[in-house]
């Protein structure tokens, strides 16, 4: 009896005791319902997403480059940068000695004129009553035309150089020929325009669209193409992505960057988008293929593994580890852990997940 006793107590101690593990059922409480999103797995075309970096400019075909007509000191010039203007609007006022002289010029033209009218009186005059020759008379009416024409000269020469804001003393004011923003200006009140001077003192655009300048780093050339959406965002407006088009992309690397240049026109509602402003450029692009997908916001991550909250019912949830094969945007493709037609929780998947944590 002590000998089986003592091997009753052995293979007691050595056989470890099974210890049958139940795991707690979790419900959804009605404040949870209301706190969590569900959403279904579906079937997806597999995309690809390019990330491009670039700025905003304006539309150069909706843009005006003003330029001064003569040289000159400008006298006043009341816009700044950034201003709304309107078509008409003065933007700034310059004395110009070349002006000056275009009006003396007009001055000796008109005496001229008077010359040459009262010659041809004569002259007309001396042939009616027989005293002058003919060929006297016609030449004295070709030196009043002559006259005529010089003055209708200066005055066009004056028309354009004034731009037909002109007036005597030499002072011309240069209008906006659009309704739109000041969006260049190279001159302010006092400076003087040299008469070699190429470069233009002012630049309006309306801004109603603007132009996205992107660069495209040649390992990514091959994924953006012309004709592809895209959807910009700036650090202004982060949560405000604005939908486009590549319009147009370059044939050559820009040589500083070694970058493609790709262009993007976008409409600007509200003016939200100015010149200069950085914008960030996802170009997404479908691929052959489909493959099971998910929002990403379904992903909940612990020490390098990957899972979600299944839901069943509001008593059947569970969480479950599935292998991404890639993320873009909001979008994540699973190989496996899911099928089509599951549902997972999208939004406070953490909350859940803490739930069935071990």
């Amino acid at each position: 009896m002590v000998l089986s006793g003592s091997v009753f107590l052995f293979s007691c101690k050595d056989k470890p005791a099974e210890v049958a593990e139940t795991k707690k059922q979790y419900c959804l409480s009605d404040t949870m319902k209301n706190m969590i999103t569900i959403d279904t797995v579906a079937m997806c075309r597999i995309e690809d997403q390019v990330q491009l970096s670039g700025e905003v400019n304006f539309d150069e075909n909706k843009v005006i480059k003003i330029f001064a007509r003569n040289s000159g000191q400008v006298v006043s010039s009341t816009v700044s940068f950034g201003d709304k203007v309107e078509a008409g609007q003065v933007l700034a006022t310059i004395k110009s000695a070349d002006v000056a002289g275009s009006y003396e010029d007009i001055t000796s033209a008109d005496a001229d004129i008077a010359i040459a009218k009262k010659q041809m009186d004569n002259a007309e005059s001396l042939f009616k009553s027989g005293i002058g020759a003919e060929k006297d008379y016609l030449e004295a009416q070709q030196n009043y035309q002559k006259a005529l024409s010089a003055k209708r000269k200066i005055e066009s020469q004056l028309n354009i150089n004034g731009g037909g804001n002109s007036k005597p003393g030499g002072v011309y004011t240069i209008t906006s020929p659009i309704s739109g923003y000041m969006v260049e200006k190279k001159v302010n009140t006092g400076n003087f325009i040299r008469s070699d001077a190429s470069d233009n003192i002012f630049t309006i655009s309306d801004l109603k669209d603007v132009w996205v300048m992107a660069n495209v780093f040649e390992a990514d050339i091959p994924r953006v193409k012309e004709g592809m959406h895209v959807k910009v965002t700036t650090l202004a407006y982060p949560d405000q992505p604005i939908d486009g088009v590549i319009e147009k992309s370059s044939d050559v690397l820009d040589p500083s960057s070694k970058a493609m240049k790709v262009r993007i026109r976008l409409e600007n509602p509200g003016m939200l988008l100015k010149p200069e402003m950085f914008a960030k450029v996802i170009v997404t692009n479908e691929q052959e293929g489909s493959s099971v997908c998910l929002p990403f916001k379904a992903i909940v991550e612990e020490n390098g593994k990957d899972y979600v909250i299944v839901y069943r019912g509001d008593c059947d949830l569970f969480k479950q580890e599935v292998v991404i094969t890639k993320t873009v945007g909001e979008k994540t493709y699973v190989s496996e852990g899911v099928k089509p037609g599951d549902k997972v929780i999208t939004k406070n998947a953490l909350l859940l997940y803490n739930q069935f944590s071990e």
